[in-house]
C-alpha cells in the first residue's frame, strides 16, 4: 500500500505540473508525442541512469575518503549535479538535433528542459517518499510528500531549463561561437543551481534549514517566472508581427487577428469545439515558422510548410469563432 502511495504522489503531481507547463506555452504548441518522450526519458533514463552512477561515485568516493560524511557531501554537491543535468540535458538535446524545426524561441527550450526535469523529479520523488515510510512510518511518507512534492516540487524543471534555455539560444543564433558555446554554457547553469541547491542543503539541517533552502529556491523560481512571462510576451509580438500581413491578404479577419494575440484565447478557444482550437493553435504555427523561415531561410522545407499552414487556416477560418 505505502508503495502504490508513494508511487501516485510521484508521480501525479507531477503529471500537473508538466500540464501547467505545456499551458504556459501559449502560441505555438509543442507535439505532444516529443513532450511525452521527454518526460518517459528523464522517468526511464535519466533517473535510472543517475542512480546507477551516483551509487558507483558513492562507493568510489567513500573507498576514497572513509568517510560517510564527505561521501554525501561530494556526491550531493559534486557528482548529482552534473550526472544528473547531463542526463536530463540528452532529452533537450535529442529533441534538439533531430527535430530541431521544434525549437522556435527560447519558451521551447524552457518547456522541454522543464519536462524532462519533471519526469526525472517523479521517479526520484517515488524513491524518496517511500524511503520517508521506510524509515519514519506514513507520518515520514507524509512529510517526504510535503517537502518533496510541494516545497521543492519545481526544482529539476527549474534546474534543466537552463540547459534548454542553452539549446534554444543555439538554435536562433546564426553566430556560430554562440551556437557552440550557449549549450554548455546552459548546462553550467544547470549544473551550478542543481549544486548550489543541494550543498545549501547540506550545510542547513533541521526546519530552519528546510525555510532557507526553499526561501534561497523561491528567489530563483521567481526569476525563471519572470523570465517565462517575458518571453511570452515576445512570443505574443511575433504573432503580432507576423500575422498582419496575413490580415492584409484576406487569410484572417482582423477580429482573429486580435484574438489570435490573446494569451488567453487559446485556452477558451477549445470551449468553441475542435476546429476553432485548431484554427488558432495553427495561427501561432504560422507566425513562428514565417519567423523562423526570416532567421534561418529555406531550412527543412519551411515555405512549404508556411503553404500548408495557410491552406489549412483557409478552409478552418468559415469554421472558427
Amino acid at each position: 500500500m505505502a508503495l502504490l502511495v508513494s508511487i501516485f504522489f510521484g508521480f501525479f503531481p507531477m503529471f500537473l505540473y508538466a500540464a501547467f507547463i505545456n499551458w504556459i506555452d501559449r502560441y505555438e504548441k509543442e507535439p505532444k508525442a516529443l513532450l511525452g518522450a521527454a518526460f518517459l526519458w528523464g522517468v526511464v533514463i535519466a533517473a535510472g541512469g543517475a542512480f546507477i552512477i551516483n551509487t558507483v561515485f558513492g562507493i568510489g568516493i567513500y573507498i576514497f575518503t572513509g568517510s560517510e560524511d564527505l561521501t554525501n557531501l561530494g556526491t550531493a554537491s559534486v557528482v548529482a549535479p552534473v550526472v544528473e543535468e547531463i542526463l536530463k540535458g540528452l532529452a533537450v538535446a535529442i529533441v534538439f538535433l533531430m527535430f530541431r524545426k521544434e525549437f522556435d524561441s527560447i519558451l521551447d527550450g524552457i518547456i522541454y528542459g522543464g519536462i524532462a526535469g519533471l519526469g526525472f523529479a517523479a521517479t526520484e520523488n517515488t524513491i524518496y517518499i517511500y524511503r520517508g515510510y521506510l524509515e519514519s512510518g506514513w507520518g515520514g511518507l507524509i512529510a517526504l510528500v510535503v517537502i518533496r512534492v510541494i516545497l521543492v516540487g519545481w526544482m529539476h524543471a527549474f534546474f534543466t531549463a537552463f540547459t534548454g534555455i542553452g539549446f534554444a539560444v543555439a538554435r536562433l543564433n546564426k553566430n556560430m561561437l554562440i551556437k557552440i558555446t550557449a549549450p554548455f554554457i546552459g548546462l553550467s547553469l544547470a549544473i551550478f543551481t542543481h549544486a548550489f541547491h543541494n550543498t545549501f542543503g547540506n550545510f542547513f539541517t533541521g526546519l530552519a534549514g528546510l525555510a532557507a533552502t526553499v526561501f534561497s529556491d523561491s528567489i530563483g523560481y521567481a526569476l525563471m517566472f519572470g523570465f517565462i512571462i517575458w518571453m511570452i510576451v515576445h512570443e505574443r509580438n511575433i504573432v503580432k508581427r507576423q500575422l498582419i500581413g496575413e490580415v492584409s491578404a484576406g487569410l484572417i479577419s482582423q477580429a482573429q487577428y486580435q484574438k489570435a494575440m490573446s494569451p488567453w484565447n487559446l485556452t477558451t478557444a477549445g470551449m468553441s469545439g475542435r476546429a476553432t482550437s485548431r484554427f488558432y493553435h495553427a495561427l501561432g504555427e504560422l507566425a513562428h515558422k514565417k519567423e523562423q523561415f526570416q532567421r534561418h531561410g529555406e531550412e527543412g522545407g519551411n515555405s512549404a510548410i508556411i503553404t500548408s499552414l495557410r491552406q489549412e487556416l483557409a478552409n478552418l477560418a468559415p469554421q472558427a469563432k
